[in-house]
């Protein structure tokens, strides 16, 4: 959600603040602006695309050697240039600040700032931080002393970046709770919320954590914590490489994201496996130097999680239980942190998270820790995150960038992570035998090639789509461990091309959602050739006798066979432990191409964003 870029040089900065917010773009906005200091402070800011911003520069011959930009995912206010950022603040000491996240207290600090005179023209939370700091810096030494005695004050998520017009020779940041980076480059600085904004400016990277308030200017940085003195203390952080490729971030020869990184999935997997790939047996020691001892204490587990990663967590609680014998237990991580849950020091937690910046599932992996939970585990596809840096163990899923806000490469790469736990966690309490272990470690090196002979489905998909993109509401269903797929199914459809759609157990049709049914309900079903197939075919026969439409996805040895109104998709032979993966990627599909039909916005559908950063 929301971006924010910030830089500071000895040559124009109004290209490198445009490109860093395009290449922000698939976190979701409704809104964007920027301002340079040029002979004082000068502001842009449109509800438009970044490219009416890049427009409004271009005509307005916007320039300067420091500026922040932003794009804003409407929480307070609605989308409309006066809520849009950057928000000022002052008179004499005319300030700017861009905000991504919420403070939570905002009502009564605007109350307070009202009673000193300011004067509020939006209705957001963060021009509440604009006259904070205004306020605040009549009585500090410097903006960084301003800023430091501000967010004591604030209470929330926040990642902020503020420019004084008296002193445009330097840009303040801090952040708590949200993402924030300073680039270090060799004719500049710069500041980002994310790291792929800055690759075309350079890969040195300070990932700030919380509490911390930095300065740049054209040549050098300063970092103190504020976080338990307003006065801060200075501390040093780690400059990094990113590893991240600048051709990883760009579209190719793509339609869309989403298309890409739907084919992206097979090198994601492989990328994500590939130490199970080289190695004879499978390590606890994948997951951290302490994971065997944790994995030989546990006695069951909890997945924390929202989302696609809620589906990818509900999938392996079926792995969990069937494969390594514990109980497991699937939290959504917004309910379960505002739960009174019993807890049992001697299970291990597990966070799962895209980008490893959620909220929601931060925040409630710190209240499963002061309820007594003692180990914790991270599985993200970020290595700098928040979320790796909260856990006990780790495991990075490796997808490589995902632009498209609805995932596809990282939840697939979630699925093949879970599942090397839940075999890793067999092994490691004699649940697997060796010639097991062996044929698990041969299933898992084929399942790129699995997944990658799956995408030969596509142009049977798209012929579906056509006849989809004219319905309102879909029903998708599936049996057993495929029925979170049937889940993440519908999360697609509904997420990318705007028809309602709904997922159920198939055995729960009888119990309300039958009604439905019609010849204008189309229902998606997923049939692996598993146990509970003969259970699935009595179910679609409830379905084919009321009239309604059924396409179903099928293994190769599923025996279902076409007639009218039953459309059937065959994937290969029935792949075990592996089916749910490999089913996944024909309901990608699906989504991708019943939105191109309806011509929707695939890769930044409305009102959502790709990293969900606050509440």
């Amino acid at each position: 959600m929301c971006g924010i870029v910030g830089a500071i040089a000895k040559v124009n900065i109004v290209p490198v603040l445009l490109e860093g917010l395009l290449r922000l773009e698939y976190r979701g906005y409704d809104s964007a602006g920027l301002v340079v200091t040029n002979d004082g402070l000068h502001r842009l800011r449109t509800t438009g695309r970044v490219t009416e911003l890049r427009k409004l520069a271009a005509e307005q011959k916007t320039s300067g050697l420091a500026g922040i930009a932003h794009t804003r995912w409407a929480t307070h206010g609605e989308p409309s240039e006066r809520n849009a950022h950057p928000h000022f603040s002052g008179e004499e000491l005319r300030i700017a600040v861009v905000h991504n996240g919420i403070i939570e207290n905002h009502e009564d600090i605007r109350i307070f700032l009202k009673k000193q005179g300011y004067i509020f023209t939006s209705d957001t939370d963060t021009e509440v931080i604009a006259h904070l700091i205004a306020f605040k810096l009549k009585q500090a030494t410097d903006l960084m002393q301003a800023v430091c005695l501000s967010i004591a004050e604030l209470q929330g998520a926040y990642a902020i970046a503020v420019m004084e017009e008296t002193h445009p020779e330097r840009i303040v940041v801090a952040r708590n709770g949200a993402p924030l980076l300073i680039g270090v480059g060799k004719d500049g600085n710069y500041v980002a919320s994310d790291s792929s904004a800055l690759l075309k400016t350079t890969r040195n990277i300070i990932y700030l954590e919380e509490g911390d308030v930095a300065e740049i200017n054209s040549q050098e940085y300063r970092i103190v914590n504020c976080l338990h003195k307003q006065t801060g203390e200075a501390v040093d952080r780690i400059v990094h490489e990113s590893s991240i490729s600048n051709e990883a971030i760009e579209l190719g020869p793509y339609a869309h994201f989403m298309q890409k990184e739907i084919f992206e999935q097979p090198s994601a997997v492989a990328n994500t496996l590939e130490m199970v790939f080289n190695a004879q047996s499978i390590s606890a020691n994948l997951f951290g130097n302490e994971a065997e001892k944790i994995f030989s204490r546990i006695n069951q587990v909890l997945i924390i999680a929202c989302g696609t990663s809620y589906h990818a967590g509900l999938v392996a609680r079926y792995w969990m239980e069937s494969v390594a014998g514990l109980p497991c237990n699937v939290e959504i991580a917004s309910e379960y942190r505002y739960r009174d849950p019993i807890a049992d020091p001697d299970t291990l937690v597990i966070g799962i998270s895209q980008s490893g910046e959620t909220a929601d599932t931060l925040a409630a992996l710190s209240y499963a820790r002061k309820l007594g939970h003692l180990y914790s585990l991270a599985i993200c596809n970020v290595p700098e995150s928040a979320l790796i840096r909260q856990t006990t163990l780790r495991f990075l899923t490796r997808a490589g960038p995902e632009i498209g806000v609805a995932s596809t490469k990282a939840f697939t790469t979630q699925l093949a992570s879970l599942l090397l736990l839940a075999v890793t966690l067999a092994k490691i309490r004699r649940h697997l035998s060796p010639e097991d272990e062996k044929k698990m470690i041969a299933a898992l090196r084929h399942l790129p090639l699995a997944l990658h002979n799956v995408l030969q489905v596509e142009s049977q998909v798209k012929n579906w789509a056509r006849n989809f993109a004219q319905k309102r509401h879909a029903l998708f269903l599936g049996r057993g461990v495929h029925y979170p797929i049937a889940m993440e199914g519908a999360l697609k459809l509904k997420e990318i091309s705007y028809i309602h759609a709904e997922a159920y157990a198939a055995g729960e049709l009888k119990h309300g959602p039958l009604a439905l049914v019609d010849s204008e309900m189309p229902i998606v079903a997923i049939a692996p050739n598993d146990q509970l197939l003969g259970k699935l075919k009595s179910n679609l026969q409830e379905v084919h006798a009321r009239g309604g439409e059924l396409y179903v996805f099928a293994d190769a040895d599923s025996h279902i066979t076409e007639s009218k109104n039953l459309h059937a998709i065959r994937l290969a032979e029935h792949a075990g432990l592996l089916s749910p993966i490999l089913h996944t990627i024909p309901l990608q599909f699906l989504a991708y191409h019943v939105a191109l039909e309806k011509r929707t916005d695939v890769d930044k559908p409305r009102n959502l964003a790709k990293a969900v950063t606050v509440e």
